[in-house]
């Protein structure tokens, strides 16, 4: 099948409403959803905590979210696979191929994105809204609340950048979900699959959800900024 033909079959996919696609869909959606909903209260907490707050071990604690930046999925992948098989740790928990253990990868994942997102939006933000606001007596948590409001655009941000990169990656997603059919199987580790399997179609299908949801996101993300350079310009 050549590229044109496989490209239009993969049209005819989209365009069908195929039930095995639509759930790979709606699998990846829904994981990447879940574990953003997890990670994101604590994640920019934490980012909010070590941006304002001078103690012992910061630039460590920094210095450890940066480098947790960068590591590969698959590593990641790995440590939750020997945590969750039968005989690891968590082996009780029956996470291993299952949505749960994908979740818990995918939280994995992005926490480092969120906390370094954030951390940076807090260190950006005008300091004197702290400050106003600790001099009219609010509570620690009223502080917390005006500057992370000061900060939403880099918070929301952080929340799209955090959605593109759990929803792309592939490597944890294929060894702690083992890519089974209707439960774990997502689009990245679907692609990797059918196209090992010559079945080009679906995952041309697949991969053209894929750009098309990094698309929305980077747009939204690009109004972000628009939106928060525009507030900046009233100020």
């Amino acid at each position: 099948m050549s590229l044109i033909d496989a490209t239009i079959a993969a049209f005819g996919l989209l365009l069908s409403g195929d039930a095995a696609l639509w759930q790979i869909i709606w699998v990846s959606l829904k994981t990447t959803a879940a574990a953003l909903l997890l990670a994101a209260p604590f994640a920019v907490v934490l980012g909010y905590v070590i941006a304002s707050h001078r103690f012992a071990g910061r630039r460590i604690a920094i210095w450890l979210v940066q480098a947790a930046l960068s590591l590969p999925t698959v590593l990641i992948g790995l440590l939750l696979y020997l945590l969750l098989s039968r005989h690891g740790p968590l082996g009780a928990m029956h996470w291993l191929f299952s949505q749960p253990g994908i979740v818990f990868g995918q939280v994995l994942i992005v926490l480092p994105v969120l906390v370094a997102f954030t951390l940076a939006a807090v260190q950006a933000a005008d300091p004197r809204f702290a400050e106003t606001a600790v001099a009219h007596g609010a509570s620690k948590l009223r502080v917390m609340a005006a500057v992370l409001h000061e900060a939403r655009f880099g918070v929301m941000a952080a929340v799209i950048s955090g959605f593109g990169r759990v929803i792309s990656e592939v490597g944890c997603a294929l060894m702690v979900g083992g890519n089974i059919a209707g439960e774990t199987r997502t689009i990245t580790t679907a692609i990797a699959l059918e196209t090992s399997k010559g079945d080009f179609a679906q995952g041309i299908a697949l991969g053209i959800v894929l750009v098309t949801i990094a698309l929305v996101m980077n747009g939204a993300l690009m109004l972000l900024q628009g939106d928060a350079h525009a507030a900046g310009g009233v100020r």
